[in-house]
């Protein structure tokens, strides 16, 4: 049975954790926080979450585990049959991932967890933010979903980034970035409709007082 190895907080191992859910496979959770422990680097090069355990060994970084995942096991297809198709998916998801949740991820301090966030990088992320969300709004197709008319890779990418640039841009910057894009503020309520996004949040809530621990640990306070 596959193993996915992180913790309910993180958006990149939900990101896995609903495309093994969409598709219907059996898998197990195993907390795993990351970080620099020889153990910890065992399994994870770079010491990130997620991790997919199979059969043959360990995998890191989630778009070679969600390649794995469509390429290896069975059920509901999550990209197109079509090669061109499929890689203006795997586009999509990459534009969402660097260039719209990699940006926020700059401001997360100051928009969970209470520190302040210099000017310098705020000044920088601002307006790059909204290039990424410009440029989504240009190349996704939203009928509804990202790449069109069926729930793929882009759009677990697309719940799991967008939410938290929306929390960023209201905590952090007082604006609402989607008010010019309704076809993603509507995807982001269709998505939350989803059946496994109930469970995969509140997972989510009731782990974060464990990861604050973690992060006040790995930070020596």
């Amino acid at each position: 049975m596959l193993k996915l190895h992180g913790f309910a907080v993180s958006n990149y191992y939900n990101m896995v954790k609903l495309a093994l859910l969409e598709k219907g496979l059996p898998f197990e959770e195993v907390l795993f926080f990351g970080g620099q422990a020889a153990d910890a680097l065992k399994i994870s090069p770079r010491g990130k979450v997620p991790v997919l355990e199979t059969e043959q060994g360990f995998l890191s970084e989630t778009a070679v585990i969600l390649d794995y995942i469509e390429q290896t096991q069975g059920g509901k297809p999550l990209l197109p049959a079509d090669p061109f198709a499929r890689a203006k998916v795997w586009e999509l998801a990459k534009e969402i991932e660097l260039y719209i949740e990699l940006t926020v991820r700059a401001l997360y301090p100051q928009a969970f967890f209470g520190a302040e966030v210099p000017e310098n990088i705020k000044a920088k992320a601002w307006p790059e933010l909204l290039a990424g969300l410009a440029a989504l709004k240009r190349a996704g197709t939203f009928a509804p979903y990202v790449a069109g008319d069926s729930f793929t890779v882009a759009d677990i990418y697309f719940v799991f980034s967008v939410d938290l640039a929306c929390l960023v841009g209201k905590k952090v910057f007082g604006v609402d970035v989607l008010e010019d894009f309704p076809q993603a503020r509507e995807l982001l309520g269709l998505l939350a409709q989803n059946p496994h996004m109930a469970g995969i949040n509140e997972a989510k809530a009731a782990q974060f007082p464990t990861f604050l621990e973690q992060v006040v640990k790995a930070r020596g306070v």
